[in-house]
């Protein structure tokens, strides 16, 4: 592992125990040359996966930037940090368990609408006016209402 400092590729594990969401290890290493300390997370990856974009491009999957996206969605709401980790940890895991190495945008985008619905509706909000490309405010009372329709639904009817 490179030194983040140095760059030197050096670099000793101190300690290695499992992360917080149990999805990854986490290991405190020190550089030899610099003395700096630092630490990595390490994951499984199952298999390589890539995304097909809207436009036909296919780049890799960058779990990354499904965080992002689900934390910028979340931003301050009170969800906390390790719900949102378990949930970007389960939509990857579905990913690479799906056998396919090939993923359409619109199929993660569709995931995270899922996903996000069952943990936070203003989130949810959030990500469908990106995802959906919103042009006016109308498309934001239409997903409101649909929301709302489905908490009528199930029983939790929303004021």
């Amino acid at each position: 592992m490179r030194c983040p400092y140095c760059g030197s590729l050096d670099s000793q594990v101190r300690d290695s125990r499992p992360a917080e969401d149990g999805a990854a290890v986490r290991r405190r290493r020190v550089c030899p040359d610099c003395g700096g300390r630092f630490t990595t997370f390490e994951r499984v990856q199952l298999r390589e996966l890539h995304v097909l974009k809207k436009s036909g491009r296919r780049v890799p999957f960058d779990r990354d930037k499904l965080a992002r996206s689900v934390e910028v969605a979340l931003r301050k709401r009170p969800v906390e940090h390790d719900r949102v980790e378990r949930l970007v940890s389960g939509l990857v895991r579905r990913l690479e368990q799906s056998g396919d190495q090939d993923i359409s945008s619109d199929t993660i985008g569709g995931m995270v609408m899922d996903a996000l619905k069952t943990l936070d509706d203003v989130a949810f909000v959030r990500f469908a006016s990106v995802y959906r490309d919103f042009h006016e405010a109308k498309d934001f009372g239409d997903l409101v209402e649909e929301l709302s329709s489905k908490h009528k639904d199930n029983g939790n009817e929303v004021p």
